[in-house]
């Protein structure tokens, strides 16, 4: 029974997708309820995680899929943020295509299917499961990227995401059998053994580590595989922009810890690496973030700054009593922001997303006092400004990477918090210190404004939640 509850949320999940696939082709198949539906699945496919969020690391169904699969407390919480920014996603897309009238019932089924395909991703313990998993995931999400088959844009943001999606599962493959020739095997399990007697530094296992970790940096967006992230995410609707920036990478991190924690030989080989490559994320997103005027573009770079905090993070962890629970926390306070971003300018953003630069949002405060408020909590919890979720996440990090005795990461993850508090800063100031260009006239109380203050809210509620380290 605890295996049995342990997958019913991805039961549900897929159970919801499958059966809006077949309401599409329903001659009375409306979009609006497709929506509604889409969020009744992942709302009780949330709530049927919450059951299983106190079990033990264990196998699910041991004898069935042969370890294949397996959850722990770290699985659980990235299921949940994963099943909550689907949910929110729905709330927003509700509002969204009111105004901008592209979508269909498949899109709700594609997007089910892209949770599917993340719940499985962070869920799994072999390689080829997890291979199966990230193709799921990343077909259902090309599709949404493209939607708009009437927009340029979102055809070129298609087009350069699918091609070097494409490459980065290429690397995949060739990743999993070096690994495999060097470790006989593609199970978590038994690599970890096989790491406990031998060096990760072997020729075969170093470089099948390296093309699996290019995958997973392309995935997350970090330093040096993070130039699609801005023409991706401008070029998307606003609704799945939000889902890509959050659910996504919490699944792609949630491999990639999860990996990184099978040994500690493999751990220590990677963390000198680890170590630059966050500092360039984070920096490097930070001077990419810091030249843009569209909101859209700024949150994608500020995005590749908040990967190299969660690669912080990843250099601290120990492999040998991991709990992922620094990582799942950051995660989390992360997503919130982000995702009331997202609701936020889907409420706002009007037909064609006519509003996605910061002179757009100039005196939005003396129109819509409580839009400009709920977008100025968000932006200060990604800035790490407290009591927000944003800063304890942050603070959390920092501690376990001194923790660590990673002394200099810490300090060079302040430095680059001090720094995005300019291009945050600045969309706070065209709300409150300029005068208002247009009367910001929205079609009155939505889902999408209910999930913003919701968000809202849940941004000073995850910072209240302590974590014990």
């Amino acid at each position: 029974m605890h295996d049995f509850a342990s997958f019913l949320p991805l039961v549900i999940t897929c159970a919801g997708a499958l059966l809006l696939m077949l309401y599409a082709v329903c001659p009375k198949a409306e979009q609006e309820k497709a929506s509604l539906m889409s969020m009744g699945f992942f709302a009780v496919a949330f709530f049927a995680q919450l059951l299983v969020v106190c079990t033990v690391s264990r196998s699910v169904f041991p004898e069935t899929f042969n370890g294949l699969l397996g959850v722990s407390s770290f699985t659980n919480a990235a299921c949940l943020i994963i099943y909550a920014c689907g949910f929110f996603t729905t709330l927003s897309s509700h509002t969204y295509f009111r105004e901008n009238h592209f979508a269909t019932v498949e899109f709700y089924s594609l997007l089910l299917f892209s949770a599917v395909g993340m719940v499985l991703l962070s869920m799994a313990r072999e390689l080829i499961t997890a291979f199966i998993a990230l193709e799921i995931m990343s077909l259902a999400i090309y599709i949404l990227v493209g939607f708009n088959r009437a927009s340029s844009r979102a055809t070129e943001a298609l087009f350069k995401y699918f091609i070097l999606g494409a490459f980065s599962g290429a690397f995949f493959c060739m990743g999993t059998a070096m690994i495999y020739g060097a470790a006989g095997s593609t199970r978590f399990e038994s690599i970890a053994e096989w790491l406990a007697f031998n060096p990760a530094t072997t020729p075969l296992m170093l470089g099948g580590a390296f093309f699996l970790l290019i995958t997973i940096f392309f995935k997350i967006s970090a330093f040096p595989f993070h130039a699609w992230v801005l023409d991706v995410y401008d070029g998307s609707s606003n609704p799945i922009t939000g889902f890509m920036a959050t659910a996504l990478k919490t699944a792609a991190f949630a491999l990639i810890a999860n990996f990184l924690a099978l040994s500690g030989n493999l751990h220590d080989s990677w963390i000198t690496g680890l170590f630059w490559i966050a500092v360039f994320t984070m920096f490097g997103g930070n001077l990419i973030a810091i030249g843009q005027d569209n909101i859209k573009r700024m949150i994608a770079a500020s995005g590749i700054v908040h990967s190299g905090y969660l690669l912080i993070a990843l250099v601290a962890i120990n492999s040998e009593h991991f709990s992922g629970a620094v990582i799942a926390y950051y995660l989390a306070a992360y997503s919130v922001a982000t995702l009331g971003m997202f609701a936020a300018l889907s409420w706002l953003g009007g037909e064609g997303e006519k509003r996605v630069n910061f002179d757009d949002f100039k005196g939005l405060a003396k129109r819509q006092p409580l839009a400009a408020a709920t977008i100025t909590i968000f932006l200060l919890s990604m800035a790490g400004i407290p009591p927000t979720a944003g800063f304890m996440g942050k603070f959390y990090i920092i501690t376990s990477a001194i923790t660590a005795g990673q002394i200099a990461l810490g300090v060079l993850g302040i430095i680059s918090s001090i720094l995005s508090m300019w291009y945050y800063l600045r969309l706070i100031v065209s709300m409150y210190f300029h005068d208002a260009e247009e009367d910001f006239v929205v079609n009155g109380t939505s889902l999408a404004s209910i999930s913003t203050v919701a968000l809202a809210i849940g941004t000073f509620a995850i910072g209240l939640f302590p974590l014990v380290l």
